[in-house]
């Protein structure tokens, strides 16, 4: 009925064919990580910022979520102004003060064209404290473009699972008068994180372990508060 649903129905097909083993091998890095009582971190650029936010304080999700989200690289603060800090060295660093970090935590870090010099500083040193890392990245995309950091290193050359988003280069699914139009990233993206939670609940709910989910507050009766007190300390943005 509508050429967009038609292209991006057959892209999350695709991505959901060619990417299982490693949706699979999320899933159970983030149950291990609920297991323990870890903290699953998140950080986009850009519209990826919306990927990483999809798992924070979400209705029928995982509380034990913290989504970086500093002042510093919202797009709310100007979309030029965010992309051209994402470019600056050293700011993961800054970033990394900021937060709470643990062994045994995850860090998944979403950059389409997985060249810029945040999230791949991010992942590094992420890696460097002993976090296991999760990107989730168009490899098409960047595998035609060199990277914008000083190490010459590509997101997928940093962490420790990829998986592909499988949406083509310039990030648009429709092609008119040669201008590419429908954006996907920020859908796959969506979609995989949330494969990734809901599979970890289940392999956790099914081995009796507890795990802290948030209930719409928009439901009657339903309530969070246990769940935030029990997380402010660790999740900075509750």
């Amino acid at each position: 009925m509508f050429e967009y649903l038609d292209k991006i129905s057959l892209l999350i097909n695709k991505m959901a064919a060619d990417q299982k083993d490693k949706l699979v091998s999320a899933a159970k890095i983030v149950a291990d990580v609920i297991k323990n009582d870890g903290i699953i971190h998140t950080i986009g650029t850009g519209h990826s910022q919306m990927i990483g936010m999809e798992m924070f304080g979400r209705a029928s999700n995982l509380a034990n979520v913290n989504a970086i989200m500093d002042d510093m690289v919202l797009m709310a603060n100007g979309a030029r102004r965010s992309a051209e800090i994402e470019q600056i060295s050293g700011l993961a660093e800054i970033l990394w003060k900021k937060y709470q970090f643990n062994k045994g935590d995850v860090l998944i870090v979403v950059s389409n064209s997985g060249r810029n010099t945040l999230p791949l500083e991010m992942a590094m040193k992420a890696k460097q404290q002993g976090l296991n890392t999760i990107a989730i990245t168009s490899m098409e995309q960047s595998k035609k473009y060199p990277s914008r950091h000083s190490s010459g290193k590509k997101l997928f050359q940093i962490a420790d699972l990829v998986i592909d988003n499988c949406v083509p280069t310039g990030d648009g699914v429709m092609s008119i008068n040669d201008l590419l139009i429908g954006p996907a990233s920020s859908v796959l993206g969506m979609i995989i994180v949330n494969i990734i939670s809901t599979e970890a609940i289940k392999i956790n709910l099914e081995q009796g372990v507890d795990v802290s989910i948030f209930q719409s507050q928009n439901i009657d009766g339903a309530d969070n508060e246990a769940l935030y007190q029990k997380y402010e300390s660790r999740v900075k943005h509750l």
